[in-house]
């Protein structure tokens, strides 16, 4: 299989894995493949990446298996052909995402995030799987709309000024994330699709299309229509340096007592 992109696409890769550190000799990274136009397109660049990258590492991809229906394994047979012609190993384990996702359902209160519980458990088995596949790093395919979408998400739902960041480090188990695609636009990556010739899986997800994420998507495309350089200025507010002058942190009650006290004139 010929794999090639073009430059502007080689140079963002090498930006993010350059700029971050992601990848040096003697890693062995594990792909998280769904199938989808993100991940298909990380195994691609990966590959890329192996033959031109001046490090010897090792790739590895699997997928998980959410059982949400019982033909996702056989439109997975396609993804399996087209990692065997990246000369990428590629496994698959089932996970019961979709009974866990039921159970949780009828334990919890209308707050209740399905895509919390899924991410959660694939995580776990991308983990397990990790460490018991001699693998020391996780490579996702989360790309720049992602980032900003969670940013956004977190300003409006947790009231916090965070998102995912591109190296992200595991304490508990080691392990390392790398998100190589973190300066690819979506609809490069959808354009892509021209240059590696895969079809993508349709995801299984009952929830897909109907999510806070897709929310947060047409938001910001609502409002890159009528405020200028709107994307652009939330993806600049997602840097360290970008903080200007924010409130003091919240007292806390023992502190507010002291100040009270003090205030009051009294001890």
């Amino acid at each position: 299989m010929k794999i090639r992109l073009p430059q502007l696409y080689f140079s963002k890769l090498m930006r993010a894995v350059v700029e971050f550190e992601m990848i040096e000799d003697g890693d062995s990274i594990l792909l998280g493949i769904s199938g989808g136009k993100d991940s298909i397109f990380l195994a691609y660049a990966m590959a890329i990446l192996r033959i031109r990258l001046k490090k010897d590492f090792r790739l590895h991809a699997l997928t998980i298996n959410p059982m949400f229906k019982d033909g996702f394994p056989e439109e997975m047979q396609r993804v399996s052909k087209f990692m065997e012609e990246l000369e990428i190993p590629y496994d698959t384990v089932d996970v019961d995402i979709a009974g866990a996702i039921e159970e949780q359902k009828g334990k919890s209160s209308g707050g209740y995030s399905p895509c919390f519980t899924c991410a959660y458990f694939r995580r776990g088995a991308m983990n397990r799987f990790a460490l018991a596949h001699g693998c020391n790093k996780i490579a996702y395919a989360h790309h720049h709309d992602d980032a900003v979408e969670t940013f956004l998400m977190s300003l409006f739902y947790s009231g916090q000024l965070e998102t995912f960041t591109p190296v992200t480090y595991l304490d508990r188990t080691n392990l390392h994330v790398i998100r190589p695609l973190c300066y690819f636009r979506e609809q490069e990556i959808i354009d892509a699709i021209e240059y590696h010739g895969f079809r993508p899986v349709p995801s299984p997800c009952p929830y897909d299309g109907h999510t806070v994420r897709q929310e947060a998507k047409e938001l910001i495309a609502r409002l890159e229509q009528e405020i200028p350089d709107f994307y652009a200025h939330l993806g600049s507010a997602m840097r360290r340096g970008a903080l200007g002058e924010l409130w003091p942190a919240a007292k806390n009650r023992d502190e507010m007592r002291d100040t009270y006290f003090r205030y009051m004139g009294r001890q």
